[in-house]
């Protein structure tokens, strides 16, 4: 795993806001709320998007007045966590806001990242074709539907809300690409977007979602976050390899509200239930473990983490690589290699551990940690992740995207760039 020692340290990594590329302004909504965006495009690649933040900037000193604020009582020196060896250095949150505000502000943030990430790409909003948005905790069950209407896309445009917690863009970004993942009487999204220009992301107000939390190992690692790509599946994009895997977290290790609708299991014992929400929406809706109080997470400790994803994360993206070798045979290139990982930023031992274990696996490929000024941002990490390393990556080149969440999900799958 390659380190980023300014991560570690903490000693000179700045916020997000003070970076010279971000564009900033103060939304007017509340007390006005602080908003930054970057965008990044690759021409080369034909490949661009936004990802950004919004909500004040909170360092890791200044994170504990905020959190004792939230909860009204004073945290312990023996309850805050290690943040800089865990990878993170800032987050953003929000102050107390009506609903009304929450809903005014997710949508105006999620509509100029929409607009945005296609003009970065060279389209117009009303050329979108396709837009898929993972969330933990949407703000509003028709939230991707608003903000396509808010952004300018066309009103048909196939709208695909996926609720599979830090996996959730991954999942996105699997069903945009892999056909084979659609089940039998579905839409096929990945047929129905090919070689069009679709949108693909994660949004995340955690801030707002854990506003009522009492977790505080949850209240020290999330904050706000969102990324979105543009891409043509089959074209800027091309699928190679992959799998998506679900296995029910039994000991509520990490328990999140479900705050979208959820069928109940579906018929052939999935986990997920896909809907038709109507002709051009469809629901990715994956079961969680719920809090039994009600609050939106409920977190193990550290381990219970490392428990959680590590081991079959491992064996996941270890199934993926040997199906990629596979391939590659086949092609006449054994030896091309996965030019670098873009892995869910959960913290960085997690992903530290999970190298490792690959690694006694003769699995071996660059893992940059890239998202110090955010904290966790659940389904917007990879994004953004992917994002920061996006000027790096040549045509020709093969990518792995490795997503993981609560539930708890996994998509991973390599993909080749190039036009």
């Amino acid at each position: 795993m390659s380190e980023n020692p300014e991560t570690i340290t903490g000693e000179t990594t700045p916020s997000f806001f003070a970076r010279a590329s971000v564009q900033t302004e103060v939304l007017p909504i509340g007390p006005g709320i602080p908003f930054g965006l970057e965008r990044v495009y690759n021409a080369e690649l034909g490949i661009g998007g936004v990802y950004g933040s919004w909500g004040a900037s909170y360092d890791n000193a200044a994170l504990r007045t905020f959190i004792e604020g939230r909860l009204g009582q004073p945290m312990q020196d023996d309850e805050m966590m290690n943040l800089a060896e865990l990878g993170f250095l800032h987050r953003h949150h929000l102050p107390d806001l009506s609903e009304a505000d929450h809903l005014e502000l997710e949508l105006e943030v999620g509509a100029r990242l929409l607009r945005e990430a296609a003009l970065v790409n060279g389209w117009q909003p009303s050329e979108v074709q396709g837009v898929l948005i993972g969330m933990s905790g949407p703000v509003a069950t028709d939230y991707v539907a608003q903000v396509a209407r808010r952004a300018g896309l066309p009103e048909h445009v196939l709208k695909v809300s996926v609720h599979k917690a830090c996996d959730g863009s991954m999942g996105a970004l699997h069903l945009a690409l892999n056909p084979r993942l659609t089940a039998e009487n579905q839409l096929n999204v990945a047929e129905a977007l090919q070689g069009k220009k679709v949108l693909v992301g994660g949004i995340e107000g955690l801030s707002r979602f854990t506003s009522r939390a009492r977790d505080k190992n949850a209240l020290q690692l999330f904050g706000n976050g969102a990324g979105v790509i543009g891409v043509i599946p089959g074209q800027t994009m091309k699928f190679l390899v992959g799998r998506s895997h679900e296995a029910f977290d039994q000991e509520g290790l990490l328990e999140v509200r479900m705050f979208y609708p959820y069928a109940g299991p579906a018929d052939d014992g999935s986990l997920v239930r896909v809907s038709q929400e109507t002709p051009d929406h469809v629901r990715v809706a994956g079961r969680m473990h719920e809090p039994e109080d009600g609050s939106p997470v409920v977190m193990a400790g550290l381990m219970g983490m490392v428990k959680l994803f590590v081991r079959t994360g491992v064996q996941v993206v270890a199934e993926v690589m040997r199906d990629y070798q596979a391939l590659m045979q086949r092609l006449g290139t054994p030896d091309k290699p996965i030019a670098v990982a873009i892995v869910h930023h959960a913290n960085y031992k997690i992903n530290q551990l999970k190298a490792k274990q690959l690694g006694k696996e003769g699995i071996r490929f660059p893992m940059p940690w890239l998202l110090s000024e955010f904290g966790n941002v659940s389904a917007a990490s990879n994004m953004i992740a992917f994002l920061r390393q996006l000027p790096h990556i040549r045509p020709g080149d093969h990518v792995l995207f490795d997503g993981f969440g609560a539930g708890t999900y996994y998509d991973v799958m390599a993909v080749a760039f190039g036009r």
